[in-house]
C-alpha cells in the first residue's frame, strides 16, 4: 500500500510546486506600477548587505592592527573604529530605506489584489453565491490577502538579503582561506536546508488540516450569528456551541500536533547550526595555533559565522511560514481563476430599450440536470402592459425574474427584450434596465439614505423625499430620531418587514428603470398598508413595463394579463374574470384565499 501511495503523493506535491510558481508568476502585475520603487529597494537591499559584509572585514583589521602594536597604534585603529561605525550606520540607513521605498509597492499589491477578489466575487454567479459558506470563504480571502504582504516581506526582507549575504561571505572565503572553510560553510547550508525542507514538507498535511477546520468554525460561528433568530427559536444555543466546539476541538488536536513537530524541526535544525559553526571555529582556531591565520582572521571568520547563521537560524521558520503563506494564495488565486458562470458575449452591444416589451420564447430551465423547473414557457409582456404570475409555490415563478435579470441562462429557448436575445447584451446594460421589488428585502447595514441612494447614487434629497412619500415610508423616516440617517442594522433587522419592503419600493422608484418586477412585493404588509401601497405600485407601473410575481392574488385582480403556473408551466392565463369564469386552477386558489380571508376575519372580530 505505501508503494502505491507514493506515485500519488509525488504527483500530488509536483502539482503543488507548480501551482506555487504559478501563483508568484500570478503576482508580478500587481508589482509593476512600482517597478521603480521594487529596483531600488533591492538595490538599497545590496548596499546594506555590502555594508553589513563590510563590517567583519574591519573587525579583522581592528584586531590585526591591535596585535602588531605599531607606531601607527594611535592613528589606525581609530581610522578603522571610525569605518567600523560607518558600516553599521549604512547598514542600518540601507535597511530603514528599503522599507519605507518597499512599503508602497507592499500595500498597493494588497489594495489592487483585495479589489481585484471583490470585483470578481460579484462577477461569479448567483449560483456561486447561494452554495457559498460566507464565513469560510471570508477568512479564505483574509488569509490570501495577508499571504501577499507576508510574501513579499519575506521575499525582499528575509530570503534575497540571505541569500545576497551568503554569496558575499562565500567569496570572501573562498578568495581568502582555504576550500575546507567553504566546503564545512556549504555542506552545513545544505544539509540544513535539506533537512528544513523534508521536515517542513511532512508538517504541512497539519497546516492545510488547521486552515481546512479553522475555516469551517468560522464559517459555523458566523451562519449561527447571521442566523440568531431561528437559534433562539428552537432554542438550540447549546446545539450551536456543541457543533462549533467538535470543530474547534479538531482544530486543537491537529493545532497540538503540528507545534510538537515545529519543536523536533527547531531542535533538528539548532543541531546542524551547532555542529556547522563548531568545526568552523575549531578549523579557525587550529590555523591561528599553526600560524597560518592571524587572530584577525579568527574574529572574522566568527563573526561572518555568527552573521550567516543567525538569520539562517530563521531560515527554517521562514521556509515553513512560506509555504504556509503561499498555500493560503493558492485559495486566493483559485478562486480569482475560478470562471464566472455567466459572461457577456466578446463586444457584446448594449441593450437598446424603447418599448420594453418581455418574449419568453419556450424556455427551459433547472438549476441541477436532475430537477427541472421550466418546461417550454412562453409568454409576452407587452410594452407599458402588466403581467402577473401566480400559482403554487415551487412553480417557478420567481426563476421568471432570475432568468429575466440573468442571474442564470435559460437550458434551452430565448428570452427577449425589444427583440433582443438578452444572451446577446452587456449584463450591465440589461440590469440597468430592470427595477425590482422583491419578496425579500436585504438592505446594507447603514444609514436609511444610503439603503434609498443606492437605486440610484446621484438622487438629491428631494428625490428621496418624493420617492419616500410615493412608497408611504417618508413620515416614518422623519419621526425617527436620526431621521434620514438612522442605520437600519445588518440585513435590515431593525426596521420591520413593511418597513423594509417600503424601502426597496422607494428604491425601485429612484432607479427609474423601463421595466418593472414586483416579486411578491407587498408580501410583508399588513392590509392597510398593502393598499395603500398598491395604489403606489399601480401608479409607479403605469407607464412600465411591469412583471408582477404574486401570492396574494386581490393584489393583481387589474393586472392586464394573469398567467397561472403549475410544475413548471404555464396552465392557464387570461384577464381576472375570464379565468375566473374558466373554474381552473386560478378560481380554486382565489376561492381558498377568500376563505381564509373570511376565517381571519371571524376571528379577529372574535378576539374583540
Amino acid at each position: 500500500m505505501h508503494s502505491m501511495m507514493m506515485p500519488a503523493a509525488r504527483t500530488e506535491r509536483a502539482h503543488t510546486d507548480r501551482r506555487d510558481w504559478h501563483n508568484l508568476k500570478s503576482m508580478l502585475p500587481f508589482l509593476i506600477d512600482f517597478r521603480g520603487r521594487v529596483f531600488f529597494a533591492l538595490a538599497c537591499l545590496v548596499a546594506a548587505k555590502l555594508a553589513n559584509v563590510g563590517i567583519p572585514v574591519v573587525l579583522k583589521l581592528i584586531v590585526d592592527s591591535l596585535e602588531n602594536k605599531s607606531q601607527q597604534i594611535l592613528i589606525l585603529p581609530l581610522s578603522l573604529l571610525f569605518a567600523y561605525g560607518a558600516l553599521r550606520l549604512a547598514s542600518a540607513l540601507f535597511n530603514e530605506l528599503r522599507d519605507t521605498v518597499f512599503a508602497r509597492v507592499r500595500y498597493h499589491a494588497i489594495r489592487q489584489v483585495s479589489v481585484r477578489v471583490l470585483e470578481h466575487l460579484h462577477k461569479l454567479s448567483l449560483r456561486y453565491h447561494l452554495e457559498r459558506k460566507t464565513g469560510g470563504i471570508a477568512r479564505d480571502i483574509e488569509r490570501g490577502t495577508s499571504s501577499i504582504s507576508t510574501l513579499l516581506n519575506y521575499l525582499v526582507f528575509s530570503i534575497v538579503p540571505i541569500a545576497i549575504e551568503f554569496t558575499l561571505v562565500a567569496v570572501i572565503l573562498l578568495h581568502n582561506y582555504a576550500p575546507i572553510f567553504a566546503v564545512v560553510t556549504f555542506s552545513t547550508v545544505l544539509v540544513y536546508v535539506i533537512f528544513t525542507v523534508k521536515i517542513t514538507e511532512w508538517r504541512m498535511d497539519h497546516r492545510h488540516a488547521m486552515n481546512r477546520l479553522d475555516s469551517q468554525g468560522s464559517n459555523q460561528s458566523i451562519d449561527s450569528l447571521i442566523n440568531y433568530e431561528t437559534v433562539k427559536y428552537f432554542n438550540n444555543e447549546q446545539l450551536e456551541l456543541e457543533r462549533y466546539n467538535r470543530t474547534l476541538a479538531e482544530w486543537e488536536d491537529v493545532a497540538v500536533k503540528s507545534q510538537t513537530s515545529m519543536s523536533i524541526l527547531n531542535f533538528g535544525q539548532g543541531t546542524i547550526i551547532a555542529v556547522g559553526v563548531t568545526l568552523i571555529m575549531f578549523l579557525a582556531t587550529h590555523g591561528v595555533v599553526r600560524g597560518t591565520m592571524s587572530l584577525g582572521d579568527l574574529v572574522m571568520v566568527n563573526a561572518f559565522m555568527l552573521q550567516l547563521f543567525i538569520p539562517l537560524g530563521a531560515l527554517g521558520v521562514m521556509y515553513r511560514q512560506l509555504k504556509y503563506t503561499l498555500a493560503d494564495m493558492d485559495m486566493l488565486f483559485q478562486l480569482l481563476e475560478m470562471p464566472p458562470e455567466i459572461t457577456d458575449q466578446t463586444n457584446a452591444p448594449e441593450l437598446k430599450v424603447q418599448w420594453g416589451e418581455i418574449r419568453f420564447e419556450q424556455v427551459d430551465f433547472g438549476y441541477t440536470p436532475e430537477r427541472q423547473i421550466l418546461n417550454k414557457v412562453s409568454f409576452t409582456v407587452p410594452a407599458g402592459k402588466k403581467v402577473a404570475v401566480v400559482g403554487h409555490s415551487g412553480a417557478g415563478k420567481s426563476t421568471l425574474s432570475r432568468l429575466l435579470y440573468r442571474f442564470y441562462d435559460v437550458n434551452s429557448g430565448q428570452i427577449l427584450i425589444d427583440g433582443q436575445d438578452i444572451r446577446t447584451v452587456t449584463q450591465h446594460s440589461l440590469r440597468k434596465a430592470i427595477g425590482i421589488v422583491p419578496q425579500d428585502t436585504v438592505l446594507f447595514n447603514d444609514s436609511i439614505r444610503y439603503n434609498l441612494q443606492y437605486g440610484n447614487p446621484q438622487a438629491t434629497q428631494t428625490d428621496l423625499e418624493q420617492a419616500a412619500e410615493m412608497a408611504q415610508i417618508r413620515s416614518f423616516i422623519e419621526s425617527l430620531p436620526e431621521a434620514w440617517n438612522t442605520i437600519v442594522g445588518e440585513r435590515g433587522l431593525k426596521l420591520s418587514g413593511g418597513e423594509k419592503q417600503r424601502v426597496a419600493i422607494a428604491r425601485a422608484i429612484l432607479k427609474r428603470p423601463p421595466i418593472l418586477i414586483f416579486d411578491e412585493a407587498t408580501s410583508s404588509l399588513d392590509s392597510a398598508t398593502e393598499q395603500a401601497i398598491q395604489k403606489t405600485l399601480n401608479a409607479v407601473a403605469g407607464h412600465h413595463t411591469t412583471l408582477m410575481i404574486a401570492h396574494r392574488l386581490s393584489t393583481i385582480v387589474d393586472a392586464d394579463q394573469i398567467l397561472v403556473m403549475e410544475k413548471g408551466q404555464i396552465v392557464e392565463q387570461g384577464t381576472h374574470t375570464e379565468l375566473l369564469n374558466q373554474a381552473g386552477l386560478y378560481k380554486q386558489m382565489w376561492d381558498l384565499q377568500l376563505h381564509e380571508q373570511a376565517e381571519n376575519f371571524s376571528l379577529s372580530r372574535a378576539d374583540k
